[in-house]
């Protein structure tokens, strides 16, 4: 609402800012007072739990980015202190064991506070929360916590996942940093898909391409990568970042977010209401497009996938530069050098095209300022080119960040291009993949759109949602030759301009063709 300056979207989601900050008591607990009856899908009881709390936190610390209210400095502050006096007593699993396994998304807005505030309590709260949250450290470096099936919750997993790295920011120790590798490695090696996801439906489920993969896992997985990116720099992390964003997050949502599948599979011939080999199946409407089928946490949780990244395309380094680690159109507004104020454009087709234009503005009478501009260069990119005004600067290789240290003024132009040629990956048994770029493709099967009105279970699953059925074959296999010699092998037609919509099957830019 607030990077689009959009005042609908502001006057729609304030109020819930504004009543999260007049809950508050003496003691500085938020949040409602009371338990209510039961609702299918919804949380009621257990008013206290910890667990709802910390969403809420996340949103504050948002809506205080976004804003600068002080209130939200104020209601945290407090809020930390009741946490630091009870969390004794009443540890993060005392009402539901969500908490323990999430507990990384609380101690990320108490240090996010401490570098706000300097309050040495809050130092000392993140230490409490640490103890009592799941050791994903441990997890990672020293289980089979990512080769046994059933061993976690996906979304869990998804949230979990920074918690070493969270915590590394105050205690730079060298394990949190190889816990995070570790753990991505063996999830991708023992359950990832070849659209970024891994295999979890309810539970850690393999990488079977029929298995499932929740939309809340998209979201939040997203959202630990940018966390582990911003913490470490890891390129490793900003690939598999854009591999979700640009292939799982929107084949998983319609185009006007009115329909959202609980799973999809990175095989799915039919979205229909069947019983699947998920963890758990609701009734079977776990992959059908609607807001209640599967289960509604998604409809509530989807939303954060697209302006997160948003807010993660531009990072501040600590040579008062700055970085563009993850591509979309975006323009920033920020301070470099000895704080001079700098616009920078970037205006590209990216992940559809492989050319990305930057344009630096200075304030009007500004002096040109000298600062390092960091590149980041994806690992599928084999040789990369950077020009600047025009003139070749650096041809460069895959997977690393390339700092343009010089003196800018306005007018100033660096194009980044990024060479895109198709691969194929090999995932579960032997099944393979063609991809190019940040972007996997996918057999362009025909579709029929069925409507379905649901009189058996509406409250459950709500009254409406849609399948959809193939009407041409599905059942291909590529030959062997095809896959050693992709370049010869396959056609790449790409359209002039990116439509708008360009997710969907009827706009999309680019098509790969082979016989």
């Amino acid at each position: 609402a607030y990077i689009l300056n959009d005042k609908n979207l502001i006057a729609k989601a304030k109020p819930w800012v504004e009543w999260a900050i007049k809950s508050q008591q003496p003691d500085g607990y938020f949040g409602p007072s009371q338990d209510y009856p039961a609702e299918k899908g919804l949380q009621r009881d257990n008013s206290h739990d910890w667990w709802p709390k910390m969403v809420m936190l996340k949103v504050l610390k948002q809506y205080y980015s976004a804003t600068g209210d002080k209130r939200v400095i104020s209601l945290l502050t407090n809020y930390f202190r009741y946490q630091l006096k009870e969390l004794p007593l009443k540890p993060l699993d005392y009402w539901s064991f969500w908490a323990r396994y999430r507990g990384g998304d609380n101690l990320m807005v108490v240090y996010w506070l401490y570098n706000i505030t300097g309050d040495e309590f809050l130092l000392n709260l993140g230490e409490l929360i640490h103890k009592q949250t799941f050791n994903y450290t441990d997890a990672f470096l020293n289980t089979d916590l990512m080769t046994r099936a059933g061993s976690i919750h996906c979304v869990n997993l998804a949230q979990g996942f920074k918690e070493p790295l969270v915590y590394y920011q105050h205690h730079p120790d060298e394990q949190y940093t190889a816990a995070a590798r570790k753990g991505l490695r063996g999830l991708i090696k023992y359950n990832g898909m070849a659209h970024g996801l891994y295999g979890g439906d309810e539970a850690l489920h393999g990488n079977n391409p029929t298995q499932g993969s929740e939309l809340c896992s998209a979201v939040e997985m997203m959202f630990s990568l940018e966390t582990a990116l911003q913490i470490t720099g890891d390129l490793t992390y900003a690939d598999q970042l854009e591999k979700i964003a640009f292939n799982a997050l929107p084949a998983q949502t319609s185009d006007d977010y009115m329909g959202r599948q609980y799973f999809q599979q990175a095989n799915q011939v039919m979205i229909s209401r069947h019983t699947r080999n998920f963890d758990v199946n609701h009734s079977g409407t776990d992959l059908c497009y609607g807001l209640l089928s599967g289960y509604p946490c998604c409809t509530s949780n989807m939303h954060q996938g697209w302006p997160k990244f948003a807010q993660n395309l531009w990072y501040a380094t600590p040579d008062r530069g700055v970085a563009a680690l993850v591509f979309a159109p975006s323009e920033l507004n920020t301070l470099v050098g000895n704080e001079t104020e700098v616009t920078i454009k970037e205006e590209t087709g990216y992940p559809f095209l492989d050319n990305i234009k930057f344009t630096i503005t200075l304030p009007k009478k500004s002096k040109p300022v000298q600062f390092p501009f960091h590149l980041r260069i994806p690992s599928w990119c084999k040789e990369a080119s950077i020009t600047l005004n025009g003139k070749e600067w650096k041809m460069v290789k895959s997977n690393q960040v390339i700092v343009l240290d010089t003196i800018w003024k306005t007018g100033d132009v660096v194009d980044l291009k990024l060479p895109m040629h198709i691969y194929s990956n090999t995932w579960y048994e032997n099944s393979r993949s063609v991809e190019r770029g940040p972007l996997v493709y996918a057999l362009k099967i025909g579709e029929e759109i069925r409507p379905v009105v649901n009189d058996k279970d509406p409250i459950d699953y709500g009254r409406y949602y849609y399948e959809v059925h193939p009407t041409s074959p599905w059942n291909y296999g590529l030959p062997e030759m095809s896959i050693k010699k992709m370049t010869e092998a396959f056609q790449v037609d790409i359209k002039k301009n990116i439509p708008a919509f360009p997710w969907n099957l009827e706009n999309a830019p680019i098509t790969i063709k082979t016989s």
